[in-house]
């Protein structure tokens, strides 16, 4: 019998993690669409910069943000009013700046809105910070990932096109965004009470993945 919530797998954690990869494999494997709200708040950060807004002018702000659309391709290219931003949205300078931009109310509840009904019409994998603490409390699977400090930074510098980057600056980055992100006022970063906590620090992602999957896996339905 569906019940509420069952049409929901939400996966949480800090940057660097790897949410983003695993919430799209299990999604892959359940036969769900992918969230990814990081995304969407990189893509507001992306129109913030390009506008030159100033984040702490709320009205600016409000008239930026009600002129905006961000949507996802069945692929998972994330578009912005209409165009393909997936490969501008990935730099450091835009990333830091969703995070200082998920502090603002406005930008959240605009963004959650969105989320939320999203999540009333389809069945997905939502990742991001606080998917199960916040924007889908009712989700009947929830998932904490974690790792070290260190271990997250090795991964996301891995992970960069940039070569210039040390990985000290890498490791310093994340801890500013640790802080910021578990000391918010609006939602910090932490688990749900009832979320499945994984320790991703000396796990492969296809472990991480194959872990999820199989507590997830009895989900029978799919868009019933």
């Amino acid at each position: 019998m569906k019940r509420d919530g069952d049409n929901i797998v939400t996966i949480d954690g800090p940057s660097g993690v790897g949410k983003s990869t695993v919430a799209r494999r299990v999604a892959d494997l359940l036969g769900f669409s992918c969230l990814d709200t990081g995304a969407m708040y990189r893509a507001v950060a992306l129109k913030v910069s390009e506008a030159e807004v100033d984040p702490n002018d709320p009205a600016s702000l409000s008239r930026l943000l009600s002129g905006t659309m961000v949507e996802f391709s069945p692929e998972g290219l994330v578009f912005l009013d209409g165009r393909n931003v997936s490969k501008l949205i990935r730099t450091e300078k835009i990333s830091s700046l969703s995070s200082e931009l998920a502090e603002l109310a406005e930008v959240r509840e605009f963004l959650i809105g969105i989320q939320r009904k999203i999540g009333e019409g389809e069945n997905i994998v939502a990742e991001g910070r606080d998917m199960g603490t916040y924007v889908f409390p009712g989700a009947r699977y929830k998932f904490y990932l974690d790792a070290t400090v260190a271990e997250r930074a090795k991964r996301r510098f891995l992970q960069s096109k940039r070569g210039d980057i040390p990985l000290s600056d890498v490791e310093d980055e994340l801890r500013r965004r640790d802080r910021r992100d578990t000391l918010r006022a609006e939602n910090p970063l932490r688990p749900a009470q009832d979320a499945v906590v994984i320790d991703t620090t000396r796990m492969s992602a296809e472990d991480v993945i194959a872990a999820i999957f199989l507590r997830t896996k009895d989900i029978s339905f799919r868009g019933d």
